[in-house]
């Protein structure tokens, strides 16, 4: 009895991952609601089964993929469950392998995100589990809403972070036995590109007492209009290297 009930369930799957993919363009695409249980049954491990994983509860058709997510792939621990929290801490280990991705910051939401449309792009979506993400009926839960608005504030710092490095572009820095460390700017550097190279500064964090070293543009217009055109370096977050020409596009770091 259990044999016949798991090959229907793979017939469900096989006809929600052709009718998702449009081989039956008359029919509205078949959404399949499973439990974790369900789930946990579609590992590739036997012959006809499915192989199946969730990301933030919405269950993606990985077969094409399978010498990744299969029995022995490197990613196998994917398989046949929801593990979110995984995606953004790296922890694969029974305790990480979960669904639950309470506690963690906007920017490790915005990694799951990422890779939540990663399979989108790669994978066949064909159905949602039950359960964290999504009710009985395939709404999403408060939860869902509540890991979606810090996915969104993990866009809008990401940009607030990429605006950040374009005004001020990270060094470039080497060391050596010899010479010690060197810090230098490039039109380049920091994989930045841009029409100036700048002259290397200690950036400070507002509230930090450690520093980075930045490229920071000498003239022309400043971000903020109380500054002179001398570009960004009257900023007060800014200090110069001791021992190094104010205006010289790498310096010697002393330890």
């Amino acid at each position: 009895m259990l044999r016949g009930a798991l090959a229907a369930f793979a017939l469900a799957l096989a006809a929600a991952w052709f009718w998702g993919h449009g081989f039956d363009p008359g029919q509205r695409p078949l959404v399949l609601l499973l439990s974790a249980a369900e789930l946990s049954l579609c590992r590739g491990s036997e012959e006809g089964e499915r192989l199946l994983l969730a990301v933030l509860g919405q269950v993606f058709d990985v077969e094409s993929g399978r010498r990744h997510y299969g029995p022995g792939g490197a990613y196998s621990s994917l398989a046949g469950k929801d593990a979110s929290r995984a995606f953004a801490t790296g922890d694969f280990s029974p305790a990480g392998l979960v669904d639950d991705v309470s506690g963690l910051a906007p920017l490790e939401m915005l990694t799951i995100q990422n890779w939540l449309s990663f399979y989108h792009k790669n994978y066949a979506p064909v159905g949602k589990v039950v359960g964290r993400f999504y009710d009985e009926n395939g709404a999403p839960t408060e939860y869902l809403r509540q890991a979606e608005a810090l996915m969104a504030e993990g866009q809008r710092l990401q940009a607030q972070e990429e605006d950040k490095k374009k005004q001020f572009p990270p060094c470039n820095s080497e060391w050596s036995s010899a010479g010690g460390s060197r810090v230098w700017c490039s039109k380049q550097s920091g994989g930045v590109h841009r029409d100036w190279s700048g002259v290397p500064r200690k950036l400070y964090e507002p509230g930090s007492s450690h520093s980075h070293c930045v490229c920071v543009k000498a003239q022309g217009q400043p971000s903020s209009p109380q500054m002179s055109h001398r570009g960004e370096l009257e900023n007060p977050l800014l200090q110069e290297y001791e021992g190094c020409h104010p205006l010289a596009e790498w310096c010697a770091v002393k330890e």
